[in-house]
């Protein structure tokens, strides 16, 4: 008998309904993709995955190589996870403000962790991974400007979305990091109805939420195509904190910051429409978050 790696397991995760955030007058339906379901708990996984995955089919990679890359925390947990699959050796660079569970986690699976200072932030990291490469220490898949982190979304999240929805999916709702799920997903939704609407969650000015970015125009990852994205609402901390925690508390669904921003996005764009099948990405896990004080208060 043949049985399946965890790879296997990468995607195919539940989607499923909100029962009290939701006024069941206006008719609406809110539905929540648990990317937390993944094998290494967030929507990265796909990515991480299908870039390391397709680096090798184009013969750029192969076992016992060292890969470089920069990352705020779920993609590095998810390229630490495939890289400890397919053996390779994983070099990560964050941000030191991310949360010791992130940390713990790629540590966990074998990664290399380099930290760069809060104030570097992400452009930093990006930066540093980008010289390590130049110098020769590694090869960087780059989630910011690799078409397989978009690919990954186009060939399974959309896809999966469309099926348990059976297609009647009427606006998608998605924060905006990398981009790369709001890419692949906007593409696969587009070719199949033009009238699905895809928005995009950032934090407004002067907010932080993890796992979602406001990038300078310098730092725009080169897989964002702005014409994909129907409309972008912009959250607060305050508000992505309060509704992270409501979700835990009223549904039952324990996820990240960024989540709950996602979920914000979504119920004031619920305000705005009727008949609706609003999905939204639920990006990761709440367990990860612990340490960071999100979930007291």
């Amino acid at each position: 008998m043949s049985y399946p790696t965890v790879e296997a397991f990468v995607g195919n995760t539940p989607l499923v309904r909100l029962q009290r955030m939701v006024p069941p007058e206006r008719n609406n339906r809110i539905l929540a993709k648990l990317e937390g379901n993944n094998p290494a708990g967030s929507v990265k996984d796909r990515p991480a995955v299908h870039m390391i995955r397709r680096a090798e089919e184009r013969g750029r990679i192969r076992p016992g190589d060292t890969l470089i890359e920069a990352t705020s925390g779920n993609t590095g947990i998810a390229l630490a996870m495939a890289a400890a699959i397919k053996g390779y050796r994983m070099v990560l660079i964050m941000p030191e403000n991310m949360s010791t569970e992130r940390r713990a986690s790629m540590a966990a699976y074998g990664a290399e962790l380099v930290l760069v200072s809060q104030e570097e932030g992400m452009e930093g990291a990006r930066d540093l991974a980008a010289r390590m490469a130049e110098e020769g220490r590694g090869l960087v898949l780059d989630q910011f400007a690799n078409p397989d982190n978009s690919a990954a979304h186009y060939e399974s999240t959309g896809p999966e979305i469309w099926r348990d929805t059976e297609g009647t999916i009427t606006h998608f709702v998605s924060s905006m990091g990398t981009t790369g799920t709001i890419m692949g997903c906007s593409r696969f939704f587009k070719e199949q109805s033009e009238a699905v609407q895809i928005v995009g969650v950032q934090p407004e000015d002067g907010s932080s939420i993890p796992g979602i970015r406001r990038w300078p125009e310098a730092y725009l990852p080169k897989i964002y195509e702005p014409a994909r994205v129907d409309r972008i609402l912009d959250v607060s901390s305050d508000d992505a904190i309060t509704t992270t925690r409501r979700l835990a508390a009223e549904e039952g669904i324990m996820a990240g910051m960024s989540s709950g921003g996602c979920l914000h996005a979504a119920l004031r764009l619920e305000r705005e429409v009727e008949n609706a099948t609003i999905v939204v990405i639920i990006c990761d896990r709440g367990d990860r978050y612990l340490s960071t004080g999100l979930f007291e208060g």
